[in-house]
């Protein structure tokens, strides 16, 4: 439909016929298709949006996160509240781990990510609760955002309320979801493809060997990104994903200089 018609102005003309005879739907479909588009108030839409801060982000956008573009399955559409000039950043790292991060994470992650965010680097993460909150936290002297699995009407987790806040006052908050759409199982794995696709590579602080920031690492080998990971003991669960990412290849990381030199050569490429 975009091909054929890239700024979309034919919408209103369509009738169920020219649905499913030019873009194969059924008839079920192509009513189902009329229904929601003319249940739509564009105008009303727009001054909730701006009433909200909320500026939608289609795919043609100038914002549009270029690497984002260059994935299998990308939104068609962003849904952004704060600064949105940081989806151009280039020097870009995802972090992502359990939400039970043991007592050492915090100095782990301050060790390793202080350094790379006073070098500029936008950090992205999912604002769960755990690393991603921590990231978040730790990032807000420098560039963030957050991904959410959710609309930007119902931030989740509800505990992490002020958190989001002032991430939308001083940094960057995206969904792909409407503003409306309420947290669904199923929405948290789908948006871990944008928490990697926007970022030249993916951070695991510690994850157990069958969690969500694994599928966060899987895309995003799938998208062709570096995958790097922090060790930790054999003894403990939240460090069995992140040990076995590295017995698959994924690089160990020791300091903030594993991540930085193996980016900037990728950068440069």
């Amino acid at each position: 439909m975009i091909h054929s018609d890239p700024s979309l102005q034919q919408l209103d003309r369509y009738t169920p016929n020219d649905l499913i005879k030019s873009f194969g739907m059924s008839s079920s479909q192509a009513l189902c298709f009329l229904q929601d588009f003319q249940s739509i108030k564009p105008f009303e839409l727009c001054q909730q949006f701006q009433k909200e801060r909320i500026t939608p982000i289609p795919f043609h956008h100038p914002h549009y996160p270029q690497l984002l573009k260059t994935i299998y399955d990308p939104p068609y559409i962003l849904y952004a509240k704060g600064r949105t000039e940081l989806l151009k950043d280039k020097k870009t790292l995802s972090v992502v781990g359990t939400r039970h991060p043991s007592a050492e994470s915090g100095k782990i992650m301050k060790n390793v990510l202080d350094p790379i965010i006073e070098q500029g680097w936008t950090i992205i993460s999912g604002m769960a609760m755990g690393v991603d909150g921590m990231a978040h936290q730790l990032s807000l002297a420098g560039k963030t955002i957050a991904v959410l699995g959710s609309g930007l009407y119902h931030p989740y987790p509800l505990q992490h309320r002020q958190l989001f806040q002032r991430l939308c006052d001083t940094q960057l908050v995206i969904s792909e979801y409407p503003p409306s759409a309420r947290p669904e199982r199923w929405r948290f794995p789908e948006r871990n493809r944008i928490i990697s696709g926007m970022a030249l590579g993916t951070l695991v602080i510690e994850a157990k060997e069958k969690s969500g920031s694994l599928i966060t690492a899987d895309q995003a080998l799938d998208q062709g990104r570096d995958v790097f990971a922090i060790p930790g003991s054999i003894l403990r669960e939240n460090s069995g994903g992140t040990n076995r990412l590295i017995q698959q290849g994924a690089k160990l990381v020791c300091d903030w200089h594993d991540i930085i030199d193996e980016l900037s050569w990728t950068q440069d490429e």
